[in-house]
């Protein structure tokens, strides 16, 4: 099986509950964005409701749960800002 490589970017709160800011990960080809947020709402309970709450980017366009991942494509996890 064919697998692409995606570039995750994680902010803010996101960031703090997966550990990190940025990471790559192999999936395998046809992944679809709610299957790799299935997959990373696995590590933890604290990740999976940032990720529950968050909005997603793919290149930098709004993305929605079926879209396919492509080989190269950047993900921005975006969780809800606050700000004064």
């Amino acid at each position: 099986m064919n697998e692409v490589v995606v570039r995750v970017r994680f902010f803010a709160g996101a960031a703090a509950a997966a550990g990190r800011e940025e990471e790559q990960l192999p999936v395998p080809a046809g992944t679809t964005l709610d299957a790799l947020v299935e997959r990373l709402a696995g590590r933890g309970p604290d990740l999976a409701k940032v990720l529950a709450a968050s909005s997603f980017l793919l290149d930098a366009v709004a993305a929605r749960p079926g879209d396919e991942l492509t080989p190269g494509v950047t993900l921005d996890v975006l969780p809800p800002f606050a700000g004064g």
